[in-house]
């Protein structure tokens, strides 16, 4: 059988690029790019791990794939969702291509329609591009084949194609505060008014919150919301240690008791705690009922938003949407890479201690400001009574794109600033008072600004009512770095 000519194989990865399976997953059209270039390249026989972590996923030179995962994993992926896509939209797809296991570099076959079913002869390049450490880990070998056990699509966009029901099912979650594992989802059309090719336009006067995120999200019809998305590590009686540093991998996957000890909060009780796993599917209710109302309003505007896990997000998200980032930087990975941009910073001393100890900066009080600003409890129950709370409007790391932030020191803030910029009341006092201090957008641009809010609590997580305390501007320098420090294309930090 004649192998495919470079072009044709070229022109199919194309085809899966554009496919719908493909067309949210960034790190994984990379990666197939990548390998696909790769396999007709003089050096095909020479790729090794090391090489992809470095020159596919932008790792640094003293990249170690022992302790950071992530082309094992990815490829893990990538594998996958190619048998995803040859099972719907390439079925009838004139050339097949796969990552064998063990392998990193892709094999290529012409097939007809109905020899896609049949065994599949390996390309030249199938020899070539062994991982460092055949073969790839065992857990590969445990995901059933889709091919010969149907499977529905890949977890990570678990509501991408349910019915409104599953939607419905998910806002009652969200107002039921509970406690549950994170998914991804994107929400389909909404109800509300539609936005045209050229952005979205609403009368200020008469529907102020449209108009206020209109500004903000300009001609993006998929704007993505990314939600805090903490590591813990679980063992078996389902206690959870806190994980805020290391090297980690999906969900389920067995944690090295080295790492766990050099890594977790508090390594000694960690020792005790025999074998754990990573875990990262527990938000707090706040920041799912903040999810759930920027998804409403979406909708109503007629926008598509994409809910993403902020672990996930890539260079290519933030060049290419729109970002709204929910949580605090103190659980939300990505908050944490953007939150350095103004007066305001969030600051624990102590990442390995919790209990609310975090507070915000105000690097440059003015009069009848404070320093800092914390969490305050009753003085003789203890119970949380007052929380704060960011909102930041920064350009975004391309001109037109901008990235927002919406964090509370506890998720009861994070609901509170998500709620304040969604209301009439609160656009219209924020708008309020940046006018006031003659906070306005550069060339018909947005303003740019920090402002800080104070919660009031009742039960320590009913938000009983939010003040706008100030509001800080950021100038167009203080800019989000291209390639934000520390961003990574996977969950493996």
């Amino acid at each position: 059988m004649a192998y495919p000519p470079k072009e044709a194989s070229l022109h199919q990865m194309e085809r899966v690029l554009q496919s719908s399976a493909f067309r949210n997953a960034h790190t994984l059209q990379q990666l197939l790019q990548f390998l696909v270039t790769q396999a007709y390249g003089p050096d095909a026989e020479n790729l090794k791990e090391y090489t992809i972590g470095v020159e596919a996923f932008n790792r640094p030179k003293d990249f170690d794939s022992k302790i950071d995962p992530i082309v094992r994993v990815q490829t893990h992926r990538l594998r996958q969702k190619l048998k995803e896509y040859y099972e719907t939209d390439g079925q009838h797809d004139p050339i097949l291509i796969e990552i064998p296991k063990g392998h990193y570099l892709p094999a290529f076959e012409d097939v007809t329609v109905s020899a896609h079913k049949n065994g599949h002869p390996p390309s030249p390049a199938m020899n070539a591009g062994t991982s460092d450490a055949d073969p790839i880990p065992s857990y590969d070998a445990a995901i059933h084949d889709p091919r010969s056990n149907p499977q529905p699509g890949p977890l990570r966009r678990l509501f991408s194609r349910r019915n409104a029901v599953a939607a419905a099912t998910a806002v009652a979650l969200f107002a039921a505060g509970l406690l549950i594992g994170s998914r991804q989802l994107r929400f389909g059309e909404g109800t509300g008014t539609a936005a045209s090719n050229s952005g979205m336009s609403f009368n200020p006067a008469t529907k102020p919150v449209k108009s206020f995120w209109a500004g903000l999200i300009g001609d993006d019809k998929t704007p993505i919301i990314a939600h805090a998305d903490a590591v813990f590590l679980l063992d078996s009686h389902n206690d959870l240690f806190s994980f805020p540093h290391g090297a980690s991998d999906y969900r389920g996957a067995p944690v090295d008791p080295h790492l766990a000890q050099q890594f977790a909060a508090d390594p000694a009780l960690v020792s005790k705690a025999g074998q754990l796993y990573y875990e990262d599917s527990y938000l707090g209710d706040g920041d799912l009922d903040a999810v759930a109302t920027l998804s409403n309003l979406f909708g109503q505007m007629g926008l598509k938003p994409i809910v993403e896990r902020g672990r996930e997000l890539t260079p290519e998200d933030f060049e290419q949407h729109n970002v709204i980032l929910v949580g605090s930087s103190f659980q939300s990975f990505a908050e944490s890479q953007f939150n350095t941009v103004g007066d305001f910073t969030f600051l624990n001393a102590d990442p390995r201690l919790g209990n609310w100890r975090g507070v915000i900066v105000n690097a440059h009080p003015r009069p009848g400001e404070q320093a800092v600003y914390r969490t305050e409890r009753d003085p003789v129950t203890q119970v949380l009574k007052t929380d704060h709370a960011l909102i930041t409007v920064q350009p975004g790391v391309v001109p037109g794109r901008y990235i927002s932030d919406f964090g509370g020191l506890d998720t009861t803030g994070t609901e509170a600033a998500v709620k304040f910029a969604t209301s009439k009341a609160g656009v219209e006092e924020l708008k309020k008072a940046l006018a006031a201090q003659n906070i306005h957008g550069e060339n018909g641009g947005l303003p740019l600004f920090q402002a800080l809010l104070s919660v009031r609590l009742e039960k320590g997580n009913e938000v009983l009512g939010t003040s706008l305390l100030t509001v800080h501007p950021l100038f167009p320098m203080q800019r989000a770095s291209p390639s934000p420090k520390g961003l990574k294309p996977s969950p493996s930090q």
